[in-house]
């Protein structure tokens, strides 16, 4: 307990001291928690929301969004989209990178031929699952040369991008870090996987500048680019981030000064709430983040590939109680979900029904259900003629402390609520647990997905046979066809056909329990006083500062 105390103390004299280093280049520095380390600025290989966050605060791409989610222009002053909706042509500002030379569209043709030649596990937005450029999808499979993409730049302030289908929110896509420019001259004249690990080897365009920076380091700094097209609209002077792993240590940070914005969890909401002055101070937003459970269904794994096996995945599924886990282990504000599509993100434009609005069609197969459980374990043992099954669930021991809370509350009751199975957990960084997932080497995995866009499809498409992110290697062929017609095929141009196909997809999905939803994040936020205009998003981008200002 004394090491633990002197480590904390520690920690929060480094954080004022950080502060205090903020406080004397200008009042208007802002110290911001980060959940976990920013391990790559590079839009290739950047997987998670923080490194988005900041490569969004210092690049630009073809359009943004304002204080309500919407997409309004940024690096593009305006674009042109055809009537059959397959060509787009943007027109771009003047803007220029942090070295002086001009964006231009150039920047963008290298940039997402580069991406789709490295086939990186975001080059899929290109691909003909969601953003359909012409050709994207050969370029990722290895079948065709990057200059065959239908993107080009026919001079220095046009660019033209031809898709496959019309993609209705195609120009949302465009604030994604994935779809961001990099200057070819100096990348080309950096050495060999470098980009984007230091201040001297990332290039900004957008309001802030890099000033510190190490990848996997528990502290980055940022401050405001004087050259940004916009730079009337930003007040802040920089952002200092810090990396706070645990929900005790930002309620300090908090309260003593040392960071501005924190986000807290468990029982320290409650404590929260229970202050005047930190509930006054208190926000809690959507974050979008669906956590849920993947199964490996490979021979490969659990013990010979028995999570192969629907029902055993179903009786999994239904024997965890969700609402006692955001109730008791959670408590920040998130909701218990049921399914594979998480609600509050996603809005038909037809009707405004939010996609996932209701949480119990499903009900017969996602559910707290004990009986339905054992009812499904029963058929798993005699199908797979074992009366006993002993998996390890993996999780990220960097992802804040309330992820230990609910692995554990998981664990305890599957092992309560069906006999016979037993769940060892493994405790890892985020970054060993994504590797074991991609290179299908674990059993069960407790895993988030955030919202990319506003569109369904940004789950759903992660479940197609070979997709990079489908974890469980799961293959349905009527799956794959409904995903094919939503995106290339018959009803990309009837919207509720497409709707209705989405459910149906989902559907699938949730009837043979390929993954287990947990719940949809929200974030507890504490702002300290005077703080305004930060924008908060379920979407894409969960913080953005262009417009934050301390007064």
């Amino acid at each position: 307990m004394k090491k633990a105390l002197s480590m904390l103390l520690v920690m929060v004299m480094t954080l004022a001291c950080l502060s205090g280093a903020a406080m004397a280049d200008s009042d208007k520095y802002l110290g911001v928690m980060l959940s976990t380390n920013v391990m790559s600025l590079d839009t290739n290989l950047a997987t998670d929301g923080e490194s988005f966050e900041v490569i969004a605060d210092c690049i630009d791409g073809l359009m943004q969004m304002d204080a309500a989610g919407a997409s309004i222009p940024a690096l593009a002053e305006s674009y042109d989209m055809s009537e059959d909706g397959l060509t787009y042509t943007f027109h771009l500002r003047d803007a220029k990178w942090s070295n002086g030379t001009p964006v231009t569209a150039s920047d963008f043709v290298f940039a997402w031929r580069r991406i789709c030649k490295e086939a990186g596990e975001y080059a899929y937005m290109f691909g003909s699952s969601v953003g359909c450029v012409k050709g994207a999808q050969d370029i990722i499979d290895g079948k065709a040369e990057p200059d065959t993409l239908a993107v080009s730049a026919p001079d220095d302030k046009t660019l033209v991008v031809d898709l496959e289908s019309p993609v209705s929110f195609f120009a949302s896509l465009m604030y994604f870090p994935t779809f961001y420019p990099i200057n070819e001259a100096f990348y080309s004249s950096l050495e060999e996987g470098t980009y984007g690990t230091s201040p001297e080897t990332f290039l900004s365009n957008g309001a802030f500048v890099l000033e510190s920076y190490t990848p996997g380091t528990a502290s980055l700094t940022v401050k405001k680019n004087p050259d940004y097209w916009d730079a009337d609209r930003v007040k802040l002077a920089g952002i200092k981030y810090q990396v706070v792993g645990s929900s005790d240590n930002a309620l300090v940070a908090f309260k003593t000064g040392a960071l501005d914005v924190v986000t807290i969890s468990g029982n320290q909401v409650a404590s929260a709430k229970k202050d005047a002055e930190l509930a006054s101070k208190l926000a809690v937003t959507g974050a979008g983040y669906m956590w849920y459970l993947t199964f490996s269904q490979t021979e490969k794994n659990a013990d010979g590939g028995m999570l192969a096996n629907a029902n055993l995945r179903l009786a999994i599924s239904n024997a965890i109680d969700r609402e006692s886990i955001v109730e008791n282990n959670v408590m920040d504000g998130s909701l218990a979900t049921y399914t594979a599509v998480p609600p509050q993100f996603a809005a038909s434009s037809t009707t405004g029904a939010d996609f996932s609005e209701d949480q119990m069609k499903f009900v017969d197969y996602c559910d707290f259900n004990v009986e339905k459980a054992l009812e499904y374990l029963a058929k798993a043992k005699e199908e797979l003629g074992k009366d006993s099954f002993t998996f390890t669930l993996i999780y990220g021991n960097n992802e804040g402390d309330v992820i230990a809370k609910v692995a554990q509350a998981i664990k305890s009751q599957v092992e309560a609520n069906l006999p016979g199975v037993t769940l060892n957990l493994q405790p890892m960084t985020k970054a060993e647990r994504l590797d074991k997932m991609q290179n299908d080497n674990y059993d069960v995995a407790l895993t988030r997905w955030g919202p990319d866009y506003a569109d369904p499809m940004t789950y759903l498409g992660m479940w197609i046979t070979n997709a990079s992110n489908n974890y469980g290697f799961w293959s349905n062929a009527e799956y794959d066809q409904l995903i094919k017609d939503c995106t290339t095929g018959a009803y990309v141009a009837d919207y509720d056909a497409r709707w209705d196909a989405m459910y149906k997809a989902e559907t699938l999905v949730m009837q043979e329990a390929v993954i287990a939803p947990l719940y949809t994040q929200a974030n507890a936020n504490l702002i300290s006083s005077g703080v305004t205009g930060i924008d908060f998003h379920p979407v894409a981008l969960n913080r953005v500062y262009k417009s934050a200002v301390i007064e």
